[in-house]
């Protein structure tokens, strides 16, 4: 089993961004026009990670030159990716987890924002969240959206750090 996901270089780039593919296609095609289920500023933001995490792999599988150092650098920036994303999952799952008292009241939408707000404001009022993120549209099996984003993104991020070392010994 071991030779088949971890073969080489390319099947793990291909892998993780096939990965990423579908969890983005799940998110759009599924999620919201399937369900019609607007995406909140934490998720969008999720969203945004795992779509340059699927860049990066591709990248790295059509980069010609295969050293390992650019191996582990593609690699590397794709789990970083997977933390940035996995954190903000958790920080909507914290939202999540308030009672409605203490949940942030809702804000204006995310294009709203784009436009009347500078980068790092932006940035800061989408990490903070608001009353869209604390809410809990969808479950399956009770887990809410962010609780799969991170199982998924902690899944891949362990997929790629064991096969940094594996293919780290072959080489």
């Amino acid at each position: 089993m071991t030779n088949i996901i971890f073969k080489d270089q390319n099947r793990v780039l291909a892998l993780s961004a096939l990965f990423a593919w579908g969890m983005l296609l799940t998110a759009y095609f599924y999620m919201e026009l399937f369900l019609g289920l607007k995406p909140c500023i934490l998720c969008q933001m999720q969203r945004i990670c795992v779509a340059i995490i699927s860049v990066i792999a591709v990248i790295g599988f059509l980069h010609k030159t295969r050293t390992h150092n650019w191996f582990m650098t593609y690699i590397s920036l794709c789990i970083s990716f997977g933390c940035l994303g996995s954190a903000l999952a958790i920080r909507q799952l914290y939202l999540q987890s308030l009672p409605a008292h203490l949940a942030p009241s809702c804000g204006p939408d995310i294009s709203y924002l784009i436009e009347t707000l500078p980068l790092i404001d932006l940035l800061i009022s989408a990490i903070q969240g608001d009353g869209n993120c604390a809410e809990i549209i969808w479950q399956f099996l009770g887990i809410s959206i962010p609780g799969w984003v991170l199982i998924s993104l902690i899944g891949l991020s362990t997929y790629l750090s064991i096969s940094l070392k594996k293919l780290k010994t072959s080489l």
